[in-house]
């Protein structure tokens, strides 16, 4: 089997729900992704999916068909191996990891449709079934609305759910502390709440928080500081007893490897729409699992769902409404999750994914 082609489709869908965290300095609306789409030969074709929008999409089209077309999609470590020499002036992480997680995981559902096998089956599944918890929280969101949405999650059987905090980069502390009581009143005791600052914190503030936070029994709290202050992350594990979560803005196996070894990260979060695709995921959640430490993924949840199953350290999937407001209407279909479980199609090769391509023709830019 050869690659004959490579194409992409950039999808923007401008009224879909707004967004804001702590570092996101103005509500951003609607939901946008690439995605890519690896043609062969033999009549398979393999989808891949991941953000940097066009500006990734001209990597794929201009930088990575090239050495792509011609080649057996088979041989997937050879292929990631050229794709990431290929770009390694353009940088070893953001935009360049994007365009190559995009191809990659497309080359995995291709392969898993050469093999007519679920992805996660071909990947060998340690369960058919992974917790979700609801995330989304948004700062911009009112206390009543944050409530409503943390509890939509909740009366759909979710066991944890997620929220922002951090408010205005980190300046309105109280406000913090107050949003988080109300959830926690209204969710009641028995509902784990996670909490995110998206890298709103110092790392001296982000101690102090805390404990602010510890009587409300967080879960975990993500990105407390920047990404790249590893030692600023490692620091804050070591002081306080809520874990750290962290790694969604992490883009290579080498980056995790100083991330996990220098103490950032109590649980580990890497994004396959940015740390590879499938085979740096993996090998990722390997990594992790060697240093003892539990796995629980950013975003692109219907492309996690499947690498999770065979991930014996997982520890939960994110579930974000406002993905899954976009894929309900770029997807032909995907599996539902029931009370807080979720489960790929057993039956469907691949991912199990075709976009829609009545939406395709609407909302492609």
């Amino acid at each position: 089997m050869k690659i004959t082609d490579v194409s992409s489709t950039f999808i923007s869908i401008p009224h879909l729900g707004s967004i804001q965290d702590a570092t996101i300095r103005h509500p951003t609306r609607g939901r946008s992704q690439c995605f890519v789409h690896i043609h062969t030969d033999e009549g398979l074709e393999g989808l891949g999916v991941c953000d940097g929008g066009r500006a990734a999409q001209a990597l794929i089209n201009d930088s990575l068909k090239p050495i792509l077309v011609g080649q057996d999609p088979l041989f997937i470590e050879k292929r990631w191996d050229d794709m990431f020499w290929r770009l390694r002036g353009v940088g070893r992480k953001g935009l360049a990891f994007a365009a190559i997680s995009a191809v990659d995981t497309a080359l995995w559902d291709l392969k898993a449709k050469y093999f007519n096998v679920p992805l996660y089956q071909l990947l060998g599944p340690y369960t058919d079934s992974v917790p979700i918890y609801g995330s989304g929280g948004w700062t911009h969101f009112s206390i009543d609305e944050l409530v409503a949405e943390q509890m939509s999650y909740v009366e759909r059987g979710m066991k944890s759910v997620k929220m922002k905090v951090g408010v205005d980069f980190g300046k309105s502390e109280r406000e913090d502390i107050e949003r988080l009581a109300a959830v926690r009143d209204a969710v009641g005791a028995d509902v784990e709440i996670l909490i995110d600052a998206n890298n709103g914190y110092y790392a001296k503030q982000a101690i102090r928080m805390a404990r602010e936070f510890e009587p409300y029994r967080v879960g975990w709290f993500e990105e407390p500081v920047l990404a790249d202050d590893i030692e600023g992350l490692a620091a804050i594990a070591r002081a306080i007893d809520i874990p750290v979560a962290t790694g969604e803005h992490e883009y290579s196996k080498f980056g995790f490897r100083e991330l996990i070894a220098r103490g950032g990260a109590d649980i580990v979060q890497p994004d396959i729409g940015r740390v590879g695709g499938v085979t740096e995921w993996m090998k990722v959640a390997h990594l992790a699992h060697a240093f003892n430490l539990p796995v629980a993924p950013h975003a692109f949840q219907v492309i996690h769902l499947h690498v999770t199953c065979a991930t014996p350290n997982l520890r939960i999937v994110e579930y974000l409404g406002v993905s899954e407001e976009f894929d309900k209407l770029v997807y032909t279909e995907f599996p539902e999750p029931v009370d807080g479980m979720w489960s790929p199609y057993p039956d469907k090769p691949g991912l199990g994914l075709e976009l829609d391509p009545d939406i395709v023709k609407k909302y492609s830019v």
